[in-house]
């Protein structure tokens, strides 16, 4: 049985999802894409990739959040493994626990009031995002990594190959 290798990329920037697209399908990966929340869940549900990019901030600051907290929550896609795009400075540790790194920063005056913690632990790659809604509610959920913005070619085919191989 052949392997899927199709990946979607969901993102309000045309020129970011070109980029990304020609870097995947020159390694032999088939991209589909969708510009925000309801086309990326709909394409999910339909186009049933074996991994999404997605975009922090798009048409609100938060929706590629909220995209990737209504795939968790859905049955239909929750086994969709997920990478964001992002600008945003990724914390990083080599504590066993990323929620436990990101509670104690939640902690630490220099970066309690910061809206999103990105934490990735370096020795085995897990990662997650916690985040303050906008009436201060902290939202945590574990996340398949991160790639920094503008993409490297080398880190975007790494890590897609991590998530779902070759």
């Amino acid at each position: 049985m052949e392997t899927n290798k199709k990946i979607l990329i969901v993102d309000d920037d045309i020129d970011v999802i070109n980029v990304a697209e020609a870097i995947l399908k020159k390694e032999g990966y088939e991209v589909i894409s969708a510009n925000g929340k309801e086309e990326g869940i709909e394409k999910l549900r339909n186009e049933k990739p074996a991994l999404a990019i997605l975009d922090v901030m798009m048409t609100s600051h938060y929706e590629g959040f909220e995209l990737a907290q209504e795939m968790i929550k859905n049955p239909d896609i929750k086994e969709v493994p997920f990478l964001f795009q992002t600008s945003i400075d990724i914390l990083t540790t080599t504590k066993a626990s990323v929620q436990e790194m990101a509670h104690e920063f939640r902690k630490d005056p220099n970066f309690k009031d910061l809206q999103v913690l990105l934490v990735k632990n370096v020795a085995n790659g897990s990662a997650a995002i916690d985040y303050k809604t906008e009436d201060g509610k902290s939202i945590f959920f574990p996340v398949g990594g991160f790639l920094k913005k503008p993409i490297d070619p080398n880190t975007l085919v790494l890590e897609v190959q991590r998530l779902i191989g070759k």
